[in-house]
This record gives structure tokens, sequence and C-alpha cells, in this order.
């Protein structure tokens, strides 16, 4: 059954690696439950059933999830951006923002040193399992053919977890067999430069074994393609050549960056791949129907531990959800959202701003996106419905000014919203990459090398699906006024915070760009109050607003929010939350790259500590 491996090894680093099968004890997989190539019968390797199994629980370690799935801890602190709002008690995200101090080596926890068989408790576990895979395939009896896009699906794997891994901390050891206690990796952490020469050569690897490999929908979607290895890699080689790791910008990497992203480009295009009409739809269309979607992850409401809390996660109260914090956008995402011609807010002369009502006029992905005070937010089959989030609102939580609109299912009952027992809610998938990524990844890298027209062309697109118009005078999309390079760069990273809006890009983006320690000021959000605040028994406005009529209808629901008098008759103007309890954003230039915890460093592992850090000596870009 299970080779238990003792607590006292001394090289426990990479008992990391050594989890060679170890997916989670389930009732399908369980005798894959083993701890070393030792432990597993060769035939399985010659049983395409058994493999598949093994492939599955892969898929379900190694591919992202909804975010907030898992209240984030330590391990987590590189979700924290400054578009989601967290208040008290989220000290992993108040610390990976500065606003709790510098980050000791024990806060991150990326890489742990336990094991339950869930998404995201040690990638090291995740490279082992594709290892035992890549290695021992193809010593089976299966035919070529299947063996091929068995190892592809592998190679693209293990290729997504080491660029996850390099993301966060910069060079990290690279593990490429089966581990036994006998035989530990003891090689230390290898260069940036090798780490990406390992991921490309195994996504090359993918995209070649993996070539004719077509899935289909239903129990194919999500699976890895030749595609798919392809976006990958031209989004690894863009950051190859980003300012995270490339500070001196070396051009001849964004050149490499920029061929391999306009072949990416191209292989969407001919695929069939194109913007969803709707972007409030792209989170609410599975399968075939969604057009724009490239990986997936799957999932099913009726099918045990195949479903999601994302729907609840999501929700008001009002309609069956427990609407995390994350959720709530800050004061500044609001803000980045441009007006409806494109044009930042006070720069239109088209489409004026007015910070009272602050939704009129703006980029349509705002009301997409951000449920406010008296907004339309279709729940539980009700095309009509309307968001109230002014504070003592009935059925509500105080302090949540706005939320995300954007993983929620319009026709989904409020009795099938919790994900419970392993059974229930949406069941939508998650979208990990989709083709408005790609454009930017391109557009970032036409930018570098000096094709400026380019890059707005791909921005242009996004923003006419978006519903933003020309606007006036060349103002082309709000793209006339750019004419350089840097100002471009301005644009594009605030154009992805708007379209990739809590799909946990933000943090991402800010340290590959070398932005995220030029954040400045405090986190903050909006709330909403009423005019007359409820005093005692007399509730005044409130009692007015919530009052139902003869059909049902609440006096609120029948205003005209979008009427500057009507609204200050009831609302006042938004109010702004600020954390005071912590400091600033100050994000300390070091904490591009994290380092190793305690746990590895002292275990005589040869896993030195990030230059920065503690007793750091290892340079994570040499």
């Amino acid at each position: 059954m299970i080779k238990q491996v003792k607590n006292n090894i001394r090289k426990s680093v990479l008992i990391l690696a050594l989890a060679a099968c170890l997916p989670a004890c389930t009732k399908n997989d369980d005798f894959f439950n083993l701890r070393d190539t030792a432990g597993i019968d060769a035939a399985i390797w010659s049983t395409d059933g058994a493999v598949q199994l093994h492939l599955n629980r892969v898929y379900d370690v190694v591919v992202p999830s909804f975010p907030f799935q898992v209240i984030p801890d330590r391990g987590q602190v590189h979700l924290a951006s400054d578009e989601n709002y967290f208040p008290d008690g989220e000290e992993w995200a108040l610390a990976a923002l500065g606003m709790r101090g510098v980050l000791g080596n024990n806060d991150v926890r990326y890489v742990g040193n336990r094991y339950t068989g869930n998404n995201g408790d040690n990638r090291y576990f995740d490279i082992s399992r594709c290892n035992q895979a890549i290695t021992n395939i193809p010593l089976g009896t299966l035919p070529q053919n299947v063996q091929r896009t068995y190892l592809g699906q592998y190679y693209a794997l293990r290729a997504m977890v080491y660029f996850e891994l390099v993301k966060v901390y910069g060079g990290v050891p690279i593990i490429l067999d089966p581990q036994t206690p006998e035989n530990l990796y003891l090689g230390g952490r290898k260069s940036a430069k090798e780490c990406f020469d390992q991921i490309i050569s195994d996504l090359n690897n993918a995209i070649t074994m993996l070539q004719g490999f077509n899935p289909g929908d239903g129990d194919g979607r999500g699976k890895m393609t030749s595609l798919i290895a392809s976006c990958i890699k031209a989004k690894a080689l863009m950051y190859w050549a980003s300012p995270q790791f490339n500070p001196s910008n070396d051009a001849t990497r964004w050149q490499t960056a920029l061929q391999a992203n306009k072949e990416a480009y191209d292989l969407c295009l001919a695929a069939g791949k194109k913007l969803m009409a709707n972007y409030g739809e792209i989170f609410q269309t599975e399968g075939t129907t969604n057009t724009e979607a490239i990986l997936v992850r799957t999932f099913s409401p009726t099918i045990e531990r195949r479903g999601h809390d994302g729907e609840r996660r999501a929700r008001p109260s009002s309609e069956g959800g427990s609407a995390y914090k994350g959720y709530i956008a800050t004061k500044k995402l609001l803000d980045t959202y441009p007006m409806r011609d494109g044009n930042v807010r006070g720069a239109s002369t088209q489409f004026a701003y007015d910070d009272v009502m602050f939704w009129v006029n703006r980029d349509p992905r705002f009301d997409a996106t951000i449920a406010y005070n008296g907004s339309n937010w279709p729940l539980s089959g009700n095309n009509n419905r309307k968001q109230w989030t002014y504070n003592t609102a009935v059925g509500e939580s105080n302090g949540n000014g706005t939320y995300c609109k954007r993983f929620s299912t319009p026709g989904l009952a409020v009795g099938n919203v919790p994900y419970s027992n392993n059974i229930g809610g949406s069941g939508m998938d998650w979208i990990e990459l989709r083709l408005a990524e790609v454009m930017l990844n391109y557009a970032d890298c036409l930018n570098e090398t000096g094709n400026l027209t380019g890059a707005k062309d791909m921005v242009r697109q996004i923003r006419v699906r978006a519903g933003i118009v020309a606007g006036n005078g060349g103002n082309d999309y709000g793209l006339g006024v750019v004419t350089g390079r840097d100002q471009m760069r301005t644009l594009l990273l605030n154009e992805r915070m708007i379209e990739f809006a809590f799909e946990n890009k933000r943090n991402a983006d800010l340290r590959r760009t070398r932005q995220m320690h030029l954040l400045t000021g405090q986190m903050q959000k909006i709330e909403i109050n009423l005019v007359n605040p409820p005093q005692g028994t007399n509730l005044r406005d409130k009692g007015v607003l919530e009052a139902v009529d003869a059909a049902g209808v609440a006096f609120r629901d029948k205003l005209n929010i979008n009427d500057k008098t009507t609204y200050l008759r009831y609302f006042r103007p938004y109010t702004i939350v600020t954390n005071t309890q912590y400091s600033n954003y100050s994000v300390p230039e070091f904490h591009y790259f994290y380092t190793f915890h305690d746990d590895f460093v002292n275990n005589g592992a040869n896993i030195d500590p990030t230059i920065g850090w503690a007793g750091g000596t290892f340079d994570p870009l040499k």
C-alpha cells in the first residue's frame, strides 16, 4: 500500500520530490498513493485507464481553480495586489503588500513541507507525479502514439509547475527524475536561465507530441493540446524578456518572445479562437460555445468532488452567497476603468465623469464586473434584479460597497449555490488562459520591439469587444493619445488590470513589470450610506426604500439611480474607507523573488536563501 517516508530523513527538502504519485487518497485512485517508483506496480504504465487516472490527478493539482477556493495563508502571499481590498485579519495579503512590515523567510510557503493532495499544497510533489510518468510510460507497452499523447500532457503540466515556481522564486531546484530516500536531489537551486530553458524544452516536447491530439469537448475539455502548450511557451518567453527577469532589457529576449507570441496568436486564430462577443459572459459560458477559452479547469455540480465553491464566494448574502473580501474592488481598481471612449477619467471631451455617479459613461467592462449600489445584477433567474450595497441594506452585508459579478451564474437558483459535502455549486469552468491574454501578451512584445501600431491593434480589438466606442477627433478608442513605448507600457498594464479583473493575474503583472515596489498610498475601498441612516426604531429613508408594494416590488427597485437628484435624495456620495491600522503599500524590491523557508534551507539540501532575505546568498537572476 503506502511506503512511508520516515520523518527523520535528513534531506527533507526533496522529500518534496519524493512523492512521486502522491494523489490524495480517494475512492478512485488510492492505489496510486505510493511514495516512490519502487512502490508502483510497473503494469500500471501499460494500462490505459490506470495512466489516465494518474494523469487526471495531476491535472487536479496543477491547473489553477477559481481564486480563494481555499482561504489563502502565508503560502499564497503572491495572490495579493492592489485590485482587491483586504481588511484586518488577512495578514498574508497585508504583509505581501508591505503594509505589515517586511516578510520573514518563513512567511512564504509556496513550496510547503506538507502534502494533503490539494491543489497548490507543494509544487515539487506535483512535479514528482509528472517525473514518474515521464520516466515510466516509455517502459510500458502502450502503443507509441498513445504514449506520446500522455507524455505530451505530462511535459506541459510539468512546465506549468516550474513556470509558477520560477515566477515566485527565480532560480529553483530542477528535478527531472523520480526520487528515492537513497537518491535524493542535492543539486541546489539552478539559475533562472536554466529553469526557463527547461520550461521551454518541456513545452517544445509537448508541442511536438501533442500534434494532432484533439480531445474534444465534454470529457476532453481542459486537456493539454499543442495549441495550449504553444500559448504557455509564448507567455513564459514574455516573462523571460520582462523586467522581472530582464532588468537590463536585453532586446534579443523580446525578439524571441515576439516570435513565439505571434506564432501562438496565429495558431489561436487558425484553431477558430475569437473573442467572446459579450465580455460579461466569458465566465458564464462553457464548452465550444466559449470561443475565447484556451486552457480551462472543468467542474461539475453533480459529480462528487468535481465542483467548486466559487459561486458562493462571489454572490451577496441575499442570494445565498457569502462574498469573499478578496472580491471587493479597491478604489484604485474602480478608478482605473476608462470612460466609454477609452479615455481616462476626466480626459474625455465626449463622456463626462461625475464622482458621485461614478458608474455612468464608463468602459462597459465596469458594469460587467462591478456590482455597485442599485446596479442590475441578474441572479437566481431574475434578470431585472437590482443589487443594493448601502450599509444596513436588508439581507446584505455592511461594508460591501461593491461586489464582483464576473464569476456568478445568473440562472442558478439560491438552493444550488453552496458547494457542500463535495457536491453542488455552479460547476462553471475556470478559464486559466483565454485569447485576450494571448493578445495582450503579444501586444507587450510588439510594443517592446518597436511596433506600436501592432500593439495598438491588439488593444483596439479588445476594446471594441468590450463595447468602448471610437470617440471623436481621432480618439481611436482611447489609443490616439498614445505616441510612444512608455505610454503604451502604462496603458497595457492598466488594460490588463481591467480585462483580467479578479482573475488572479494582477500580482504577477505587477511583479513581471517591476511595478510592485512603486505602489503608493493606502488600501482603500468605497462604502455607501443612507442620507438618513436608521436611528433606533425610526427607519426614515430605509423604511421607505425597502417597503414592498402589492406586486412584491421594493420601492428602491423603481428608482432611477442614474438621475443624480433622485440618487442623492436617499444616498450619500460614497465614503472612502482606508485601513488605517496598517501602513501604506511598501513592497521591498527584493520581494520580486521570494525565498525558500528555513525548513528546507536548514536541512542540508543545498537550498540557499535569496539575496535580500535573511542570510541570502542566491541571486535569483544569475
